[in-house]
């Protein structure tokens, strides 16, 4: 007796629809055990999870660039909800540390640090939301190359702060805004000195022009960096969604290590550059002061 084979197109539908019912068994079973199950509908406005893409290209005679995904979180300074898999100074599959973030690495302070630097420089509070963009911990693991600190009006940026990480642990941060706080268009460029060592391949010298964008629906960041012919593009752009435990588990399973990875493909991009022969220069010390002015501002407080 011939058994019947089914058609390979048949297989695949068949195959599609299991995986697709496992998967809704998996996100019914985190609603189950999820504490805080309507919170998604909370967050769309409080915590939000944007899956991303990074790119980075670099300038000059010798050249290398390479785009990964990202998980990035964006939340405001009044988010009290959270997912079941997200939490904040508690250890969890993801977890946001007001010490990773705001002063001094692993001396931080949170959104208190980041009213305090607006304060300095006369930001007007009243009526402004903050916001912090970064890559939470996952697990144990901690590396954020960059995270944003975002005053807005009316859901538009009016100044940010570009909080920057190497991996020889230094930290520098770069005020940037306009000199009268002026919404901060798509189009417009805030530039600022770059002080701090970041890639043992550049040197500290040279400018960074900053481009961004944050919408209802999606954020785009820009950083040109440029001295002379030498410098990188780097480029941060996702959809905007609510941070949600089915999202954040998916995120685990496509994208494992999080903070781990970072730094391993961080180092992997220094080993492509080396096998390019490119000059390898020591890390100097970092800038005393921890936050320095984007041009506009310095202007405004002369």
């Amino acid at each position: 007796m011939i058994k019947h084979i089914s058609h390979p197109t048949v297989l695949f539908q068949r195959n599609t629809q299991e995986f697709r019912i496992w998967i809704n068994e998996c996100s019914s079973l985190i609603r189950l055990y999820d504490p805080k199950p309507n919170a998604g509908r909370i967050l769309i406005v409080m915590i939000e999870h944007i899956q991303g893409q990074t790119t980075h290209a670099r300038r000059g005679a010798l050249k290398n660039a390479f785009r990964y995904s990202v998980d990035y979180i964006l939340c405001d300074s009044d988010a009290k909800e959270r997912p079941w898999l997200l939490s904040r100074n508690r250890f969890n599959l993801w977890s946001l540390w007001d010490r990773h973030n705001g002063g001094r690495r692993k001396a931080g302070s949170g959104f208190h640090w980041f009213r305090k630097e607006l304060t300095k420089r006369q930001f007007p509070l009243a009526g402004a939301r903050l916001l912090l963009l970064t890559q939470p911990s996952f697990l144990w693991f901690h590396f954020n190359p960059v995270s944003f600190w975002i005053a807005t009006r009316q859901g538009v940026p009016c100044a940010f702060i570009a909080e920057v990480n190497n991996t020889f642990g230094h930290r520098h941060c770069y005020f940037c805004a306009h000199d009268d706080f002026r919404p901060i268009a798509a189009s417009d460029t805030v530039t600022a000195t770059k002080l701090m060592h970041v890639s043992p391949f550049q040197k500290v010298a040279g400018q960074y022009r900053f481009k961004f964008a944050l919408s209802e629906d999606a954020i785009r960041i820009r950083i040109f960096y440029g001295n002379g012919e030498d410098g990188v593009i780097a480029t941060l752009s996702g959809a905007r969604r609510p941070a949600t435990s089915m999202s954040l588990f998916w995120a685990a399973f496509r994208r494992p290590f999080g903070a781990g990875r970072v730094v391993a493909l961080i180092h992997w991009q220094a080993v492509v550059l080396w096998w390019k022969r490119a000059p390898f220069l020591k890390a100097p010390p970092p800038p005393i002061a921890l936050v320095s002015n984007s041009s506009t501002v310095q202007e405004r407080r002369k």
